[in-house]
């Protein structure tokens, strides 16, 4: 019979004690007053934040919306889907009037009044913005306009903004939550291997031109 083979001796690594993992971090804590209290705040205004604050307020929280632009509705509405799919509704209305001449009916070449465009486009807009703001004010739901940042889990600091540009005031105010949403969307990224020439557009500056390209 052959003697059982003896186990291999321990590695150093396997022998040494586990790392004991170093501590995080403390949270940061604002200890100062805050300007308003929330049940919820929801940062950012587009379909996602303004459902989920419409929805809070419907269920008895006391609710907020911080948000940078002057009118609710995000990107989508402002700047995205609705002022483009104004713009989309106009051109198809040209495409059709162009063959109906099939049936028997014909126009003359259509001339484009940029000015007027934009204006419809801006109409659609504010139709939808007002809708919503209206919607806040019936639920009680208080708009905060400006940037807003975290200083501690239960309190963020708003940099005010004002103007179409969203340009900050100087102004700030602290708010203080329970519950936070974030819904801060998304936003066009500038290709850093490319100049900055007016040339080169953004969807949002597209929606904005003064003259068809």
């Amino acid at each position: 019979n052959t003697a059982p083979a003896s186990a291999p001796a321990p590695s150093a690594a396997s022998a040494a004690p586990a790392a004991t993992p170093s501590a995080a971090p403390a949270a940061a804590s604002h200890t100062g007053a805050a300007d308003a209290e929330y049940d919820l705040v929801v940062l950012g205004a587009g379909p996602g934040g303004y459902s989920a604050a419409f929805r809070a307020a419907d269920l008895g929280l006391k609710t907020a919306i911080i948000e940078r632009y002057a009118t609710l509705g995000g990107v989508c509405l402002n700047v995205g889907c609705i002022p483009s799919k104004a713009l989309l509704h106009v051109a198809a209305v040209i495409e059709e009037a162009e063959h109906v001449d099939k049936a028997g009916i014909v126009f003359a070449k259509p001339t484009v009044d940029v000015d007027a465009l934009r204006k419809h486009k801006d109409g659609v807009i504010g139709k939808l913005t007002g809708g919503l703001s209206g919607m806040a004010k019936a639920r009680k739901v208080d708009v905060i306009r400006g940037y807003g940042s975290f200083l501690d889990p239960h309190h963020l600091e708003v940099e005010e903004t004002t103007g179409a540009s969203q340009d900050k005031t100087g102004a700030k105010k602290v708010v203080k939550f329970k519950h936070c949403i974030i819904a801060a969307g998304s936003a066009a990224v500038h290709l850093p291997f490319l100049p900055r020439d007016a040339r080169i557009v953004d969807s949002t500056g597209a929606l904005e031109l003064r003259q068809v390209p």
